[in-house]
């Protein structure tokens, strides 16, 4: 008896959290995905009107015949996307050799500056802050600088070969000067920050690592190919596919300097767009254009995500 009336108080506190407890905890979850939700909802709205809404209209705009010159439309179903296709094509040729050439040269830079001021040199603190200013400007601003020290008549370039006895070049004037023009502007913006980010994985590299290596007598080539490099291959990849997504859509630099030009030389898919849009004033042309390039820039995404992810899993 007196081993029952000890054990009692024993069952009823264990069959108390099936009770009155267990609903307010329920109670309390509700209101916390309730409060939860009204904090994102208008992130949400935000997303929805900033995003989706043009995305979905973009998508509807391309089924139509219209122009901002006349407010009346026509249906025209897929009719603009077979019309712009050989365009499309032909500018993702030259956006692909931007974007391509736009990233490696930023790379390699990037990557032996990091390396450069990663060694004990006099002045690397300063070196540093010097070599971020670029990246501190605006992207329009660059391309005015170096579409000023391109220029065929006043250019800074011209003048500095003039002085020195060598005959002038016009970078501007012709496609494979305007597209090397647009590449060297790109590259002198974007390097900071791609040796920014191998700086900083080159200083997590054990020292031990180094200086074992010293002593079993490698060289400071073979330190770099066989411990540094490999520390750093792959933050690098990823900024390398981040700053390719960049490139593919850059308008500023290409607009800025060359227009498009000399001919359609330097016309990228970015660029093609806008003359579509707000030169010829085919909206519906333009949004077709504007829907391969999301569909493109979709699974180039896609690719940065699945390289993200399995660098992590590492």
């Amino acid at each position: 008896m007196q081993q029952a009336i000890l054990e009692r108080p024993a069952t009823r506190e264990a069959t108390e959290p099936t009770g009155p407890r267990s609903g307010r905890r329920s109670t309390l979850g509700a209101k916390d995905r309730t409060f939860g939700f009204m904090i994102a909802l208008p992130a949400v709205l935000l997303f929805l009107v900033i995003a989706i809404y043009p995305l979905v209209s973009s998508i509807g705009t391309s089924l139509y015949d219209q122009s901002l010159l006349t407010p009346d439309r026509t249906f025209v179903g897929f009719d603009n996307y077979v019309a712009i296709f050989g365009e499309f094509m032909a500018r993702l040729g030259t956006t692909l050799t931007f974007a391509t050439l736009a990233t490696i040269f930023p790379v390699l830079l990037g990557v032996a500056l990091a390396v450069l001021l990663n060694a004990r040199l006099r002045g690397r603190n300063i070196l540093r802050g010097t070599l971020m200013l670029p990246w501190l400007l605006p992207g329009v601003v660059v391309s005015f600088l170096w579409a000023w020290i391109f220029n065929d008549s006043y250019g800074v370039l011209n003048h500095l070969l003039t002085m020195v006895g060598l005959p002038e070049v016009s970078m501007l004037g012709n496609p494979t000067g305007a597209m090397a023009a647009v590449v060297i502007a790109k590259t002198w913006h974007s390097f900071p920050w791609i040796m920014v980010v191998a700086l900083s994985v080159l200083q997590t590299l054990p020292a031990e690592q180094l200086e074992a290596a010293t002593i079993d007598g490698a060289t400071r080539s073979q330190r770099f190919r066989y411990i540094s490099l490999p520390h750093i291959v792959g933050p690098v990849a990823l900024v390398a596919t981040l700053e390719f997504i960049y490139n593919f859509g850059n308008f500023d630099t290409i607009f800025v300097m060359t227009g498009g030009g000399p001919g359609d030389s330097t016309t990228t898919l970015a660029v093609s767009l806008y003359q579509l849009a707000f030169g010829s004033y085919e909206l519906g042309k333009a949004s077709a254009m504007g829907v391969l390039w999301l569909i493109l820039l979709a699974i180039i995404s896609s690719a940065y995500l699945l390289l993200n992810r399995r660098l992590e899993k590492r």
